[in-house]
């Protein structure tokens, strides 16, 4: 018999994924383009946490998370590809935010940042939809 996933921990996840969202939103009307970079990709791993959460299955570090979900449901297409594609873009630009002295951030790369990440919080916030009804 598979475990019951924990709604609480799905919608706390979820939680996370919205404060991160709006964390960068403001960070980037700040003009603050390296932290909210950092924040858009956080709003997008703890959307991707969200949907491990209903399995239940987690890993420690952010590359098994990522390499998980894209095995699991990006190449199964229970997510569309191109999001698969946008969310390693987005991961490579918080590398490089956060670790790389000379990297320069820009409004036009930090919005495509953000519309990434609400794009697959969009996403998520249908498949737990479905997925919490199916399971009441």
């Amino acid at each position: 018999m598979k475990p019951k996933f924990s709604k609480e921990l799905t919608l706390h996840r979820l939680a996370q994924a919205e404060e991160d969202l709006k964390a960068c939103k403001m960070l980037y009307n700040g003009e603050l383009y390296k932290p909210a970079n950092n924040r858009a990709y956080y709003s997008i791993f703890h959307s991707i946490r969200c949907i491990l959460s209903l399995e239940p299955i987690d890993f420690k570090r952010h590359k098994d998370v990522v390499a998980y979900f894209n095995k699991n449901y990006i190449n199964k297409e229970i997510f569309p590809k191109s999001i698969g594609r946008k969310i390693s873009k987005a991961s490579q630009i918080r590398e490089d935010s956060d670790y790389d002295d000379k990297f320069i951030a820009n409004s036009m790369q930090t919005q495509l940042q953000i519309q990434t990440a609400e794009e697959l919080l969009e996403l998520v916030k249908n498949y737990i939809n479905k997925k919490i009804k199916e399971n009441n």
